[in-house]
């Protein structure tokens, strides 16, 4: 087993799982400008195999797209992953043999997925985020400042919406709002959301926290959590217009990680909120 220790130098060495997807090309163009973070492995199973890993973005990287993960982890001091939660796994089962640390932007993990990654940062470090962005991470914090101060007659309810390729509901982003605004209000989001509703519902439980999916087109990623009162409605909305504000928050992450050896953090650790 490779013994790793992050490196102290300025430059920090990344590997991508997902490289030829939407968001893995989005990493690999945002690391080609940042004078910190060099691509040394690009993880994929498609038909780009062998090829350069910025071949569809007009630009040679010097790095192949492989599938073999031992391979593709070798000299990585941290792997960035926006893939599917079995996946994501599976990589950190390796990242952790091998000593190599993660940015996990994935989402979708159920809570027995989410107690392995907890595990595995006994053993390496970890920075685990539903969205890497730095203005959404902003909004979390507005969140918990307007649900403390709207504690007591306004109805919560969190719209999302996304491109038609995205396969989880609601989004990683949309729970965490929710978790956020839960916590300041002292629930548990687990025991207050309604996900759903049809039919002869009912009069609206005030003490619940109301989640609607949309699905369509390109949509990057919209939110918005309404404070709905009598008289007046609150709206505190996120718009994403380009993955790139994922990718250059996820190499802020990959910065942050330098000096850590082990733990488990996420964006507000980042960013020092």
């Amino acid at each position: 087993m490779r013994t790793f220790a992050p490196s102290r130098s300025s430059e920090r060495r990344v590997a991508v799982a997902g490289a030829t997807g939407r968001m893995g090309r989005m990493l690999i163009e945002a690391m080609r400008d940042a004078p910190d973070c060099r691509l040394t492995g690009a993880l994929a199973g498609s038909s780009a195999l062998n090829q350069d890993a910025g071949a569809a973005l007009g630009f040679e990287t010097g790095v192949k797209v492989v599938s073999d993960l031992r391979a593709g982890l070798s000299g990585a001091d941290v792997l960035i992953d926006f893939t599917h939660p079995e996946r994501t796994l599976e990589h950190l089962a390796m990242c952790r043999a091998l000593g190599v640390q993660l940015v996990i932007g994935t989402t979708g993990f159920n809570d027995a997925q989410k107690a392995r990654i907890s595990e595995a940062a006994q053993d390496v470090a970890i920075v685990f985020a539903p969205n890497t962005g730095v203005g959404i991470n902003v909004t979390f914090e507005l969140l918990a400042l307007a649900a403390k101060s709207l504690s007591v007659g306004y109805d919560i309810e969190i719209i999302e919406s996304h491109h038609r390729h995205k396969i989880d509901a609601p989004s990683g982003t949309a729970l965490r709002m929710g978790e956020v605004v839960a916590g300041a209000l002292g629930r548990n989001l687990k025991d207050c959301a309604v996900y759903a509703r049809e039919g002869v519902t009912g009069e609206r439980d005030p003490s619940t926290i109301g989640f609607a999916t949309v699905r369509g087109g390109d949509i990057v990623g919209d939110h918005t959590v309404l404070f709905a009162g009598t008289g007046e409605r609150i709206e505190i909305t996120h718009k994403s217009s380009s993955r790139a504000t994922y990718a250059h928050g996820a190499l802020r992450a990959v910065g942050f990680l330098a000096d850590k050896r082990s733990g488990l953090f996420d964006m507000s650790d980042v960013l020092g909120l």
